[in-house]
């Protein structure tokens, strides 16, 4: 387990500011006020520090798996029409992403991407309908070696602000490699063809590069 790269700099300026307070807690705040200032302090440190945490993650599937990009709760599992890109119906499926979550977003098949854009948008909830169009978001789209496109969106929510995507398009992309992060909660969106076993249910938690969304059909 280690700290992601881009939460580095925000811990170091954290715990800087964060001993400052208590130096200054020590010095004019009575007891036992201080002592909750610094058990605040502590308990706030150790939450962003999870949340940037970054485990090393194995995948070792097939090319006819498709593997949770991110970890997190499924919450939606739909038929509907993708026009941005495929021009076709597909089945989506959510997977939403509390602050607790591990933040790192992995590709779910391996591939070559075929299409990369950037939307500007506004920060609904990030279960709310309109979010998966209307939100900030990224769309990532992965050819693999047969031709079958995978369309993929991270999407800003009410707290996440900040949507990072390192993959460009022409880049070839292994299955489980981190391809993206979203700081503090969203939601990621995989469009599955119609002819694919789906392997999770609403409800379910899933884990990067490890839980199996659905099977392609051969």
């Amino acid at each position: 387990m280690t700290i992601h790269k881009e939460g580095r700099t925000l811990l170091v300026v954290l715990l800087i500011i964060f001993i400052g307070i208590g130096i200054a807690g020590y010095f004019y705040v009575p007891w036992p006020w201080d002592i909750l200032i610094y058990a605040a302090l502590g308990i706030m440190y150790l939450l962003v520090l999870q949340f940037f945490r970054h485990p090393n993650v194995k995948t070792i599937m097939g090319e006819e798996f498709i593997t949770a990009p991110a970890d997190g709760k499924v919450v939606v599992i739909e038929k509907t029409q993708e026009d941005e890109y495929l021009n076709e119906e597909r089945i989506q499926i959510s997977i939403f992403m509390s602050p607790l979550n591990v933040h790192v977003n992995r590709s779910p098949v391996k591939g070559k991407v075929s299409f990369y854009k950037y939307h500007e948008g506004k920060y609904l909830v990030a279960w709310h309908p309109k979010s998966s169009t209307e939100n900030e978001r990224t769309t990532l789209v992965l050819r693999l070696s047969n031709g079958l496109e995978i369309l993929m969106r991270q999407i800003a929510g009410a707290v996440a602000r900040r949507i990072i995507c390192y993959a460009k398009e022409g880049d070839e992309i292994g299955q489980g490699d981190e391809f993206g992060f979203i700081k503090f909660g969203s939601r990621v969106d995989v469009f599955i063809p119609l002819n694919a076993e789906i392997k999770v249910k609403p409800g379910d938690k899933t884990k990067a590069g490890v839980t199996v969304l659905a099977e392609l059909s051969n």
